[in-house]
């Protein structure tokens, strides 16, 4: 009897883990206000917009979108966010640091940041705007531990939104080429049947190399 409920309890939990199985849906649109294009040994940077608080762009996400374009075909020569932002010291510091894409025009035009980044044959800028956030929320789960053994019952989950936005500016003419958007969505569940099991949707890595891909597309002139 205890073998049959142990191989019932079995079914359904394998029952559970395929019902939740997570997705993410996502949207990917672009604008073009010019003709772009890279040249042999013209540099990228990624920026993401820094404004010291809880509505930051993650580092983790700009992180990502360097990785995929220098790793991805073909790849694209970038400099780092803190090269950058050393290079054009001090107009990056916290207290003069563009909050907005829009703040860029105003920042191109101070005297000696137009000599720093022809120097370092920095073609295009894309600034990062966006976050992650867990939209929704519920489910519960209990776990026990007892002389006998223990384990966790439920299920609980939590639906997140990842949408970014990437303003392209070509430095060679100080004016903005074009935005791109990413929105994916996505519920992760964490089910228990004696063992929790995480079921993730990751829709913050989807919204990241679905960007990307488009981003090299678009610097390359695709």
């Amino acid at each position: 009897m205890i073998r049959t409920r142990s191989f019932l309890f079995a079914f359904l939990y394998l029952g559970v883990v395929v019902l939740l199985s997570a997705c993410v849906s996502s949207r990917i649109e672009q604008t073009r206000q010019r003709i772009t294009g890279l040249a042999k040994g013209e540099a990228a940077v990624i920026l993401g917009r820094a404004t010291y608080n809880d509505r930051e762009t993650e580092e983790s996400f700009t992180t990502c979108l360097e990785n995929s374009l220098v790793s991805g075909t073909p790849p694209i020569r970038l400099i780092s966010q803190a090269e950058f932002r050393d290079d054009l010291y001090p107009w990056f510091e916290a207290r003069t640091s563009p909050k907005s894409a829009s703040d860029l025009g105003e920042l191109f035009a101070q005297p000696g940041v137009q000599d720093r980044i022809r120097q370092a044959n920095i073609r295009y800028l894309a600034w990062i705007e966006g976050d992650t956030v867990t939209v929704d929320s519920g489910g519960s789960m209990s776990c026990t531990i007892s002389t006998f053994g223990g384990g966790c019952f439920g299920m609980s989950y939590w639906e997140q939104d990842a949408s970014y936005e990437a303003s392209i500016w070509d430095l060679h003419n100080l004016s903005a080429a074009g935005q791109i958007s990413a929105d994916a969505n996505g519920t992760s569940y964490i089910a228990g049947l004696i063992v929790p099991i995480p079921i993730l949707a990751r829709p913050g890595n989807v919204a990241c190399q679905g960007l990307a891909e488009q981003l090299r597309q678009f610097i390359l002139g695709g």
